[in-house]
């Protein structure tokens, strides 16, 4: 570890007043909001071409800001999304309509798949994440694919399939005076589908 990332730490040590794993969850979670509120204001700031607190004679201009709840793997923070008076900016580090970075879509998917119930992923995220989901969003996180599902299910099949069976016996074997373990390969090949 480089001293630079020792002293960081240190910092943060200080500063958070760290005591346990929860508080560390709660400094990232911080430091995770402030990057992005700092992100989104650079944004701002090149979409409108001017830093904030500058003027400029454009027509559009900043337009204060609107709060967001976002959901993360260190739980739930609150930022500060600055608007503009065109609604022309796409922010692309949170991009409108997004409240979840924690990706959490792809584990709740991968919980159904293993065959826990609706209730069951909601109380696991919560659980784990700190904030609530739904048993309405994972139901429609989850009907997101079901048709992919019966497509494959429903896809046709081919008449043939090419299959290899392996098996193998080992024996011990005495060669020149050494015993070793060899193995009797044996192997059936495709089979057809009726």
């Amino acid at each position: 570890m480089t001293e630079g990332k020792r002293n960081l730490i240190q910092g943060l040590l200080q500063e958070y007043d760290i005591q346990s794993a929860e508080d560390i969850q709660e400094a990232l979670k911080d430091l995770l909001s402030g990057a992005l509120q700092d992100m989104l204001e650079t944004e701002m700031d090149n979409h409108l071409g001017y830093d904030r607190y500058e003027r400029s004679g454009e027509p559009n201009y900043r337009n204060g800001t609107k709060s967001k709840t976002v959901r993360s793997k260190y739980g739930e923070f609150e930022v500060d999304v600055p608007q503009d008076r065109q609604s022309s900016s796409e922010p692309q580090v949170l991009p409108k309509r997004q409240k979840d970075i924690s990706a959490i879509d792809d584990k709740i998917i991968a919980m159904y798949a293993k065959g826990m119930t609706t209730r069951q992923i909601s109380e696991t995220i919560e659980d784990i994440y700190g904030f609530e989901v739904s048993e309405g969003m994972v139901s429609d996180i989850t009907d997101k694919l079901l048709p992919k599902i019966e497509e494959w299910q429903n896809r046709p099949l081919s008449p043939v399939y090419p299959i290899v069976f392996i098996d193998a016996v080992h024996f011990s074997v005495r060669d020149d005076g050494v015993i070793r373990k060899l193995a009797a390969l044996w192997y059936l090949e495709s089979m057809k589908m009726a």
